[in-house]
């Protein structure tokens, strides 16, 4: 019976630890959150990013979506500013495996090393998502996160992949003090 009630939470332990996008966020500790109840996005920076217009309007539509979620409310007179910032780069993997033929355990020469060898080299895209939230009438920087992962090039993968990248980021919004 204890072996049963223990599976799920191997379960939920493994879909972790498979996750693709390492998250982080930072805030400002003298701020209350509490009374932030609605947002907008900030146009000026959002217009800024250098991404393609089909990848913003993915962001912004699960940006949307989690604040949603979370009880908020999209407005023209806003508590606060949703700022988003991206960037990428190319990562390069190089892997070299052996066979191991050759005489005996351990280290040493191996006369038949370059028959049973083999490198591969593989790239991809290693992508960062800034999410900034800003006190609308103070102008100031309240809350960011930061979503690093693989990006992939995959159009029907794409929206899967912007929303892991989302959800994971504002899973950490509101900031629990400690």
């Amino acid at each position: 019976m204890k072996t049963f009630k223990l599976i799920p939470v191997f379960l939920l332990l493994l879909l972790a630890s498979c996750s693709t996008v390492s998250v982080y966020s930072d805030y400002d500790k003298s701020v209350d959150f509490t009374p932030y109840k609605t947002y907008a996005f900030f146009k000026p920076g959002i217009d800024k990013v250098e991404i393609s217009d089909l990848d913003k309007r993915r962001i912004l539509h699960a940006i949307d979506s989690q604040m949603q979620a979370k009880g908020f409310t999209k407005s023209d007179n806003p508590d606060m500013l949703i700022n988003i910032f991206t960037k990428s780069r190319e990562q390069v993997d190089v892997n070299q495996f052996s066979a191991g033929w050759g005489y005996g355990w351990g280290w040493g020469w191996n006369p038949y090393m370059m028959y049973g060898g083999q490198t591969t080299v593989s790239t991809s895209t290693q992508g960062t998502l800034y999410i900034d939230f800003i006190d609308a009438k103070k102008k100031e920087m309240i809350w960011q996160g930061e979503g690093i992962g693989t990006l992939t090039k995959n159009a029907d993968k794409k929206d899967e992949k912007v929303n892991e990248f989302v959800t994971k980021i504002l899973a950490q919004y509101p900031p629990v003090k400690k």
